[in-house]
């Protein structure tokens, strides 16, 4: 076990708030596991909720394996079974109220962290140093060590509060990526909106991924079919 541990390579953290968009946390994580990216995964209690809500998936710390995997397998359009079960040798999961968790300490190591989605709550106790979870406490550790922290807001409108709070994190060095998919690539599907957003996100983390069509400079990529 020791020696599986030495072996491991460092993780990007996935932090998964409580904002409504389940599909697009679902659909970075495939990508990375997919990419040969080892993962540590905290799913903060509020999101529990809105997973809950929008898969009909309730996520259990000691059944996590068999949870994740249900949500993994699931399409952004809710169908089951849209992708084969992924293998979850390189995830290890953390519970959002364990504060002495590996990823609490910058001295754990990590690639970086992606928020995704990231809800005004948790932009503001990221932005304020709150650390009041796992999730929030991640965070902070991943700014003050100068590790890449993505953080895919989902919430429209944006009040002045929230803008605020996105400028201090961006002035701290994160990237805000708001969860905003584009049309250009030829969506024709749900997933492909989300897919893009996922995209986007892994982009900024430097990861490759087949997610999206890239732009590439001629008008009319949105409605050619190969």
């Amino acid at each position: 076990m020791e020696q599986l541990e030495k072996n491991r390579r460092r993780p990007w953290i996935v932090g998964v708030s409580g904002a409504s968009g389940t599909p697009y946390a679902a659909s970075l994580l495939r990508a990375l596991l997919a990419a040969g990216e080892s993962v540590d995964l905290v799913v903060s209690r509020a999101s529990r909720l809105t997973l809950l809500d929008e898969t009909g998936i309730a996520f259990r710390d000691a059944h996590w394996r068999t949870d994740l995997t249900q949500w993994l397998v699931r399409g952004a359009d809710g169908k089951p079974d849209t992708y084969p079960p992924p293998a979850l040798d390189d995830v290890r999961y953390w519970a959002a109220g364990d504060l002495a968790a590996g990823p609490s300490s910058g001295s754990y190591p990590a690639q970086g962290m992606i928020i995704v989605p990231a809800s005004t709550a948790c932009v503001a106790g990221v932005a304020l140093g709150l650390s009041k979870d796992l999730l929030q406490r991640t965070a902070s550790v991943t700014l003050k060590e100068g590790r890449p922290l993505i953080v895919a807001v989902r919430e429209t409108p944006l009040n002045g509060q929230t803008l605020r709070h996105l400028v201090t994190l961006d002035d701290a060095g994160a990237v805000v990526l708001p969860a905003s998919p584009a049309f250009y690539a030829g969506a024709t599907h749900i997933q492909d909106l989300v897919d893009f957003v996922a995209g986007r996100a892994l982009d900024a983390a430097e990861v490759p991924h087949g997610l999206y069509r890239r732009w590439e400079g001629q008008l009319g990529g949105g409605t050619r079919t190969s």
